[in-house]
């Protein structure tokens, strides 16, 4: 456990990073009802925090004997959302069909869970310009659903989904549309997007983005920096072709112990006038798990 506050002129401050070594690969983040819930794209279970980021629940999913499903089967479970019915949605990638063709729909008030299979919705992709798929983020705004397609070296292409909030129950008919996110199409230099949040106060997408050495859309590969990016007005860019980022924050100028990280997923613990309490998710591929509270300027 390492902790610590910095005070110096920048407005986005690292306010505390924990890790937790027994809990696999944190991959989709959510803050809900002053609880923090955590999935691990090799996990078995949910991890559920208080606000304090103690432990304090788990809701399985898997009975898989080892503490990591095998790589060749798991579900790659990448994102979380809040639903506006309460309930949270699970993703699967998408990358390896069919064991990663699944989500999963929790209650957090009962633990209730049913689990979905997105083949079909998955396949339609491929119509809007999807040649790899690879959803690693997912996140609620007014009237819908964003999902982020994340790029690699051999793909060097970002794309936002654009969806309804119940697209899994008419999978072959729900309207989809896609924009590219992020501009770059530079192998060398190519910044992966792995997890959306959203701010309904200021209408305002987060996104957590990679870089990662990997030439494809399942290999992990040599980590590098991790960048947090800020899309305003989002709900009005929902029809545009291509999106670009309207605020980009290097986590590791901020603070050096972002060095090493893979930051995976982003949520809102709390909002004020000026500021975004935010908790990041980091996943480093060597089976722990990573958080970080950070403190940015809605400027």
């Amino acid at each position: 456990l390492t902790s610590g506050l910095i005070s110096c002129g920048n407005k986005d401050l690292l306010q505390e990073v924990k890790q937790f070594p027994h809990y696999p690969s944190a991959s989709g983040i959510e803050y809900i009802n002053n609880k923090v819930y955590i999935i691990g794209d090799d996990a078995n279970n949910i991890l559920v925090l208080d606000s304090n980021l103690n432990a304090i629940d788990s809701v399985m999913l898997y009975s898989f004997p080892e503490q990591r499903i095998p790589k060749a089967v798991k579900p790659d479970l990448e994102s979380m959302v809040l639903l506006p019915d309460k309930k949270i949605l699970l993703s699967g990638s998408g990358s390896l069909a069919p064991q990663r063709n699944i989500a999963w729909l929790i209650d957090p008030a009962t633990k209730e869970k049913d689990s979905i299979r997105l083949d079909s919705f998955y396949m339609r992709l491929s119509l809007y310009g999807i040649k790899k798929l690879n959803i690693e983020g997912t996140t609620s705004i007014p009237g819908g659903i964003i999902l982020s397609n994340r790029g690699s070296k051999g793909y060097p292409k970002n794309q936002l989904i654009f969806a309804k909030n119940n697209f899994w129950q008419q999978q072959s008919q729900t309207e989809i549309h896609t924009a590219f996110f992020g501009g770059t199409t530079d192998s060398a230099v190519f910044k992966g997007v792995s997890g959306l949040g959203y701010s309904a106060k200021n209408d305002m997408l987060l996104c957590t983005v990679s870089t990662e050495n990997t030439r494809n859309n399942i290999d992990d590969g040599v980590i590098g920096k991790s960048y947090l990016w800020v899309v305003k007005n989002i709900s009005s860019k929902k029809k545009w072709k291509a999106i670009n980022p309207d605020k980009i924050i290097d986590l590791e100028e901020t603070d050096t112990r972002f060095k090493g990280h893979k930051i995976e997923s982003v949520c809102i613990m709390k909002e004020t006038k000026e500021l975004l309490y935010l908790l990041l998710a980091a996943d480093n591929d060597n089976g722990s798990s990573t958080l970080f509270r950070l403190v940015v300027s809605k400027d």
